[in-house]
């Protein structure tokens, strides 16, 4: 068992909203989730810490949708930094990277012309970069390491990834959202276990209102502020909430018709781009919207709701005319319509203003949540806050009690939470200590900082499933099992060669080599020597009536003619070592000075090293006299039946201890575990010393004594 350890590092959204940038570390691989600006800053200020990265070194970008805070750095960081010098791809769904494209686009004609940090040319480079994938589709990144998008609500084509790292499983979930709302399938929990869930905490503790509840106080707000002659800002994301908050007005006017005369605007060419979008993105979708579109009911085609013609000085004309809903961009209200609106509705107590989702700390949308006597304007002068200022959350972010059902869900070893402010994110994690703690368990929870490094460690077993041939008989302990170790993608199986193709794909062969080579010697005086080399030598007649010698039960050599020797074994690295020194043997024979001396005999003679019917005798006395010279006198059990092919058991008596030799078994017996130690190394090395090549080469075990 060894322990690996995960490296998570924020460059981002580290107890902070904003600038989403979750860095993952295991076993050489890294992976990067998300890379969005912060939205309260600009220019370079807005970034990650990009400098604390070797783009290069990454192997993939997944981001998980494509609002600004998750998304934004994306072309900064492939066309200003090192990433492309490396292999690392980016990877998003289908209609994340449509609405991207869409996105950057507005951000760059937003943007001041000195916070610029990318060019419109970059932009199209970097989508070219860009791989989109389906949901629950599995990509293998490479060896190793692989990711499944999953359904997570909040926005079109938003998803959670599950990354899969040398088996090691990271379920990030980016924004996510567990309500259905009027358009969107609500996050699902992934069918895999994680071992690490690193989740959003926006909302921390906070409860929200669901469903009908909040949509019913949103008409009812709206209502109430055009029947005394009020104008309603509502500022929103060009995409998202702006979809659900026109859905929800335009039923409602639909069902009021005393309303029919108060016009609904939306102020947003990104927005009025989008919708085509959404309505070639219907599988993205849930049920609900799918089956009105196979109804040929176009819900994004709205009856109440018009896109403004947005001509010099049209926020005045709209601030000074008569009542109106309008939903204009940014959400945050920092710069664009929704803050010259603002600034142009602020004095007249008639008008309101309702935030409907999340707002940044630093923004004005978060400033005017506090009801100030006055704000400061674009320009730099002040101006009399006197509209209504409501906050009715449509964001699509979880509440507490969805999110930790979700956690518990998941049930991951270690929960990392991110995208959160400091004190909602610390609230968060003292709550769900508190929840586990009520009922007995545990949870451990983090909360990392920007650029602090959170490390995990997990051990990691080695583990081989066995298949095939191979599982079919269940081994009992202490049973030796061979076979093939078969590795892809951190995955491991054992199995018998026959079975390689079923279970692996591959197919196994055999090469067998032949080797020829010219003697002038006799074979009695080859096998001679193969004995010295080898110990015994085996042998056959082959097909054709020719006398084979098998050496080591691996290579077959015969006569293929009076001067020519053959050589054949079936081809491996330890079978080719057998048989290159049993040439290079043959090859030396004839300058032997034994050769001489044996060629002058008239009988030939059995080298001393080959095994005869009585070799057992001769083996227990090497190994007796190995023992007797390290513990004195060795005693052998008379009783044992050689003509059963028992052999003898052993006694020794060193000192006071008795110390007994199954030799059948090599099993010592010896109430002193340090003196029976000793001997088992003595014997061990006896037999090694005393044993052919043929009989160590046939097991790696020690060899018993016959």
């Amino acid at each position: 068992m060894q322990e690996d350890t995960l490296q998570i590092t924020l460059l981002g959204a580290g107890q902070e909203v904003g600038r989403s940038c979750c860095v993952l570390r295991y076993r050489g691989k890294t992976v990067v989730c998300d890379v969005g600006i912060h939205p309260a800053h600009q220019g370079i200020a807005s970034l990650p810490f990009v400098d604390e990265l070797d783009w290069s070194t990454v192997d993939a970008i997944l981001v998980t949708h494509f609002h600004l805070d998750h998304a934004g750095a994306l072309t900064y960081i492939t066309e200003k930094t090192n990433f492309k010098e490396g292999k690392g791809k980016v990877y998003m769904t289908h209609p994340t990277k449509i609405l991207h494209k869409l996105m950057m686009q507005d951000y760059l004609r937003t943007s001041a012309s000195t916070d610029v940090l990318f060019t419109s040319e970059d932009v199209s480079a970097s989508l070219s970069s860009i791989i989109a994938v389906s949901v629950h589709e599995r990509i293998s990144l490479c060896p190793g390491v692989s990711f499944v998008p999953y359904h997570a609500g909040h926005v079109l084509g938003a998803c959670m990834f599950l990354v899969d790292i040398a088996g090691l499983k990271i379920l990030y979930t980016g924004d996510y959202s567990r309500a259905e709302d009027r358009y969107l399938v609500r996050a699902e929990v992934p069918p895999v276990r994680p071992n690490v869930l690193i989740v959003e905490s926006t909302f921390g503790v906070q409860t929200l209102e669901h469903g009908q509840d909040k949509e019913r106080r949103l008409t009812d707000l709206v209502h109430t502020i055009v029947s005394r002659g009020g104008h309603v800002l509502l500022p929103v994301f060009a995409l998202g909430t702006v979809q659900e908050l026109l859905l929800v007005l335009d039923a409602y006017w639909t069902d009021h018709p005393e309303l029919h005369d108060v016009p609904i605007y939306y102020a947003s060419s990104l927005a009025r781009k989008c919708m085509a979008v959404y309505q070639t993105q219907i599988y993205a979708m849930n049920e609900n919207i799918r089956s009105r579109f196979a109804r040929r009911d176009s819900p994004f085609v709205f009856k109440h709701v018009t896109s403004i013609s947005r001509t010099r000085g049209w926020e005045r004309k709209l601030a000074e005319g008569p009542p109106c809903v309008v939903l204009a961009t940014p959400a945050f209200m920092q710069v664009g319509a929704s803050r010259e609106l603002l600034e142009l509705l602020a004095p007249d107590p008639r008008n309101g203003v309702i935030i409907t989702g999340f707002s940044v700390e630093g923004t004005m949308a978060r400033d005017i949540q506090t009801e100030p006597e006055e704000i400061t304007s674009s320009n730099g002068t002040p101006i009399r806050l006197k509209l209504s200022v409501d906050y009715i959350p449509f964001s699509a972010h979880v509440d507490y009690s969805q999110n930790a059902e979700f956690i518990e869900l998941v049930d991951a070893d270690h929960v990392v939470l991110v995208h959160g402010e400091q004190n909602t994110m610390n609230r968060l994690c003292t709550a769900m200590k508190a929840r586990y703690k009520s009922r007995g368990e545990d949870i451990d929870i983090h909360t990392p900082r920007n650029l602090e490094a959170l490390e995990l460690t997990f051990s990691r077993q080695h583990v081989a499933k066995a298949v095939g041939a191979l599982a079919a008989r269940y081994p009992k302990e202490g049973d030796a099992i061979s076979g093939l170790l078969f590795s892809t993608n951190s995955t491991r199986i054992l199995l018998d060669p026959q079975d390689l193709h079923p279970f692996a794909g591959l197919s196994a062969c055999a090469m067998r080599q032949r080797q020829s080579i010219a003697v002038a010697i006799g074979g009695d005086l080859v096998r001679w020597h193969l004995e010295g080399m080898f110990g015994t030598v085996s042998e056959r007649w082959d097909r054709d009536g020719r006398l084979t010698l098998r050496i080591m039960d691996v290579v077959d050599i015969k006569h293929a003619s009076e001067h020519v020797m053959t050589l054949e074994w079936e081809s491996s690295p330890s079978n080719d070592m057998i048989a290159d020194s049993t040439m290079a043997l043959i090859a030396s024979v004839g300058q032997s000075p034994a050769s001489l001396q044996l060629t002058a005999l008239s009988t030939p003679r059995a080298h001393p090293h080959a095994k005869t019917p009585d070799d057992w005798r001769s083996q227990i006395r090497r190994v007796v006299w190995f023992l007797e010279a390290h513990f004195g006198q060795v005693t052998l059990d008379a009783s044992a039946d050689a003509e059963q092919g028992l052999t003898p058991d052993l006694t020794i008596r060193c000192d006071e201890a008795v110390i007994y030799i199954d030799a059948n078994r090599v099993a010592v017996v010896c109430v002193s575990e340090t003196l029976k130690h000793r001997v088992e190394a003595v014997i061990g090395m006896a037999i090694s010393t005393t044993c052919s090549l043929a009989d160590l080469f046939a097991t790696s075990d020690p060899v018993p004594v016959p």
